[in-house]
């Protein structure tokens, strides 16, 4: 399951960063979301992954720490999820203005010449 999960981490991480080195601005907006995904993934997966394990303790049984789940991991990623919403909601609106003001959508600002 770990090495799944590392691969499929490697591949998205992978996927974003050649997406960030693609000339257009919707590129380089989907590679940062698909980085901050994987990222997200990874530090969810620092908090153990557990098949068919509670995640509160039952009532009146004392606290067995290797059985839960780690919450500081979750919280991380929560706050990670929405900071990244708010990022790219903010840069999809420089993207969009950018774009009325230069005509293109490029990163540099100017078409390639052909």
């Amino acid at each position: 399951m770990e090495a799944v999960l590392a691969i499929t981490i490697g591949i998205v991480f992978g996927s974003g960063i050649w997406l960030i080195l693609r000339p257009r601005s919707f590129q380089v907006l989907i590679g940062l979301m698909l980085m901050s995904y994987a990222v997200n993934l990874f530090i969810f997966a620092m908090g153990r992954l557990s098949v068919d394990r509670p995640p509160l303790t039952p009532a009146g049984t004392p606290p067995d720490p290797a059985l839960l789940a780690d919450p500081v991991p979750q919280a991380l990623v929560l706050t990670a999820i929405v900071i990244g919403f708010a990022t790219t909601a903010l840069y999809l609106v420089v993207m969009i203005g950018a774009r009325g003001l230069t005509g293109t959508d490029h990163v540099d600002g100017e078409e390639p010449e052909e």
